[in-house]
């Protein structure tokens, strides 16, 4: 996956709070194709985040896959991701597959690629795509020495990228999951 192209996906935990923001550019070699695609999705009732890199069929059928392994452990995110790297690594037709997740609840932050790698960042971020370490590093930053939220730092992360990256543009989608949220509908009895 190494010199992926054509998107940045970046997942941000910051207290109680995890972000996950993505571009919504699409391009086939030189040309952009789409300009508002959606990269991230929300799953488990909100409780956890998902985005990819690379192509979309592939990416589409991972998530698909990683929702079985999530309902499967019953939301546990660490056991749902090891258990599709497990099947992305082994299975013929996964192993094909070309792309990159990140992975994200209100406690941990996952990259996931089709080489069997189940990686925890030791920073409270991790990114991916083209624009990823652009990102990666304004986030770093903004963690280090400001007091933002971590959807503001997602957000701002991703506009840095996007002004350096010719792959990535200012079309984000962002996603929130909240830990405080989470254990308030639980306890209310609400589905989040």
């Amino acid at each position: 996956m190494d010199g992926m192209r054509a998107t940045t996906v970046i997942a941000v935990r910051r207290g109680t709070q995890t972000a996950m923001a993505g571009d919504g550019q699409i391009t086939m070699g030189d040309t952009i194709m789409k300009k508002s695609a959606v990269k991230i999705r929300s799953m488990h009732d909100g409780r956890v985040l998902a985005g990819f890199a690379g192509a979309v069929a592939d990416a589409l059928a991972l998530f698909d896959r990683f929702e079985i392994q999530l309902e499967r452990s019953s939301g546990n995110l660490r056991k749902a991701a090891v258990d599709l790297a497990k099947d992305w690594r082994t299975d013929r037709y996964l192993r094909r597959l070309e792309a990159q997740l990140v992975l994200g609840d209100a406690e941990t932050l996952l990259l996931l690629s089709g080489d069997g790698e189940v990686i925890e960042p030791d920073e409270n971020v991790v990114a991916i795509g083209s624009g990823g370490t652009y990102a990666l590093a304004a986030a770093q930053a903004l963690l280090r020495y400001t007091d933002l939220s971590a959807p503001e730092v997602a957000r701002a992360a991703m506009d840095i990228a996007a002004s350096i990256c010719i792959y990535t543009n200012h079309e984000i989608t962002l996603h929130c999951a909240d830990r405080a949220a989470v254990a308030a509908a639980v306890e209310g009895g609400n589905r989040v």
